[in-house]
């Protein structure tokens, strides 16, 4: 994927900012990627990046069967341990690591900097461990600490292995990107991966891979995702890339229209579209669990294709728009499955075909740059992120023709007001979902019984993390009664302020 760029793995040991670590080195142009511990030796040992850096992770070093590393295979290759990572590097080199007297979880200021911590303008650092290192390996230095944490970093510059205690790929960490680019810096990183060079070698990837005269399926939605992948594979082969669209009934208002037009007029595409709403209402009738529901959606996907088996069959590769954050939510060898994402949920025997992921391993804010470069507009790109189950997931409990009424009308006000007053700047995901409850309620002097709307709108970088968006109370005021006024079947509104985590972005 990245021909002879330099590289630096993160071998992940489970922790929940890894990912961040990998996003951090990338905004330095330094392409980066994330091997689980368990398989870290052979592709250290294989591929001999420029650079490693261990990751921090829920485990201690002293438990038996914790997550481990043989360092024969980081010989000359620069270092930088994490939380865990510190504590590993720390243990393995004859150091000594032990429980501390109280866990440390939040901001802390450190006492002292030196060596590559020096960097950081600021002292606010973000702890979480329970374990700590209490005395250095031969040939380190302790280069800070806090007033609870002796050795809240450490370095052998020599050999080119350091180490931090705390976590500088959040934000919490005020000057955590100084240090990285120090590490960075230090381990002789030039920083010479761009989107550019990420366009042009896919291209030239997917050429080689499909060859002069094979297909490709490329299922798209109209979200930026499948938009980018199919305007890629539309530059690398041409009309060989065969588009197909399945309005299945879930998607936000007028938006099938408006993925017809864009398709078949902005990027002339090789375009095949099906209406399928009552194939897939009636597979999920009855259905309340959403990882049926997104299941169930997934399977109708590959019953419209196996109808269209006729018009299909030439195709031998298929092409999905995963990313890197759906790859970590639906499971890792290191990271507990949060949600199934939808892309395809089996293939048929007929369609034995191989696959295509350019985009597997890029970060939302990646693949727009990416898009960009492409040419496709910004009203495409700069798209809020839209679930491939569509409205499935935003309607709690079952999928009827008419609670999918409900949300699109309801979230169309939202987002139209949002919109009129430049609101939607800034905002990663707004929507509205249905709940699947009833209140009571009364309009027009009589009572009601009906269902309750959630407004949700967070602020985000990556989908990793998010928190909920300041809305002036007049404008939920607002959306709250138009909602209510106009859209049949809802008598309350609710806006949603939960951060992820403890919530994930999407309520299923």
């Amino acid at each position: 994927m990245t021909g002879t760029h330099q590289k630096v793995l993160v071998v992940d040991f489970g922790g929940q900012y890894t990912q961040l670590i990998v996003r951090r080195v990338r905004e330095q142009g330094v392409y980066s990627e994330m091997v689980p511990w368990t398989t870290a030796f052979e592709r250290i040992s294989a591929e001999r990046p420029t650079a490693v850096i261990l990751s921090g992770g829920p485990r201690s070093t002293l438990e038996p069967g914790a997550p481990d590393l043989d360092f024969s295979c980081l010989d000359g290759i620069p270092v930088l341990g994490i939380c865990y990572g510190q504590q590993l590097m720390a243990k393995k080199l004859g150091g000594s690591v032990e429980n501390a007297s109280h866990k440390e979880y939040g901001l802390r200021n450190l006492t002292s900097k030196s060596g590559i911590v020096g960097v950081m303008d600021h002292d606010q650092v973000w702890m979480s461990h329970g374990d700590q290192v209490t005395s250095v390996p031969e040939g380190f230095t302790v280069t800070s600490s806090t007033d609870s944490c002796p050795v809240a970093a450490m370095e052998n510059a020599a050999q080119r292995r350091f180490g931090v205690q705390f976590h500088p790929e959040v934000t919490h960490t005020t000057s955590g990107k100084d240090l990285l680019k120090a590490f960075l810096d230090e381990a002789g990183l030039v920083g010479d991966w761009t989107t550019e060079n990420f366009v042009e070698e896919e291209i030239a990837k997917i050429r080689a891979m499909v060859g002069a005269e094979e297909k490709v399926l490329c299922a798209v939605s109209g979200g930026v995702d499948s938009s980018v992948m199919a305007a890629l594979l539309i530059r690398a082969i041409g009309d060989r890339a065969v588009c197909v669209f399945v309005d299945h009934g879930l998607l936000r208002y007028r938006e099938a229209e408006q993925v017809i037009e864009t398709f078949g007029g902005h990027f002339h595409a090789n375009l095949k579209a099906y209406y399928e709403h009552d194939r897939f209402f009636g597979a999920l009738a009855g259905k309340k669990d959403p990882e049926v529901k997104r299941k169930t959606i997934g399977e109708q996907f590959v019953r419209v294709f196996e109808d269209h088996a006729n018009e299909l069959q030439g195709c031998d590769w298929l092409a999905q728009g995963t990313l890197y954050p759906d790859v970590i939510e639906s499971g890792s060898p290191t990271a507990a499955k949060i949600k199934t994402h939808h892309n395809v949920g089996g293939l048929p025997d007929w369609m034995r075909m191989k696959l295509i992921e350019p985009l597997r391993w890029l970060f939302k804010d990646e693949v727009r740059a990416v898009g960009r470069l492409l040419g496709l507009p910004d009203e495409m790109v700069d798209r809020e992120p839209f679930p491939g189950p569509g409205l499935g997931v935003r309607i709690l409990g079952e999928v009827t023709p008419e609670r999918v009424r409900m949300v699109q009308e309801a979230d169309w006000i939202f987002r139209s007001e949002l919109r009129k007053r430049d609101l939607h700047k800034g905002i990663w995901q707004s929507y509205a979902a249905l709940l699947d409850v009833k209140s009571v309620g009364v309009m027009g002097d009589e009572r009601t019984y009906e269902q309750p709307i959630v407004l949700r709108a967070v602020e985000s970088e990556d989908a990793m993390t998010a928190r909920a968006v300041h809305i002036p109370f007049d404008v939920l005021e607002l959306v709250a009664s138009r909602i209510v006024n106009e859209v049949d079947g809802v008598n309350r509104v609710f806006y949603d302020l939960t951060s992820k985590p403890p919530a994930t972005i999407e309520l299923e």
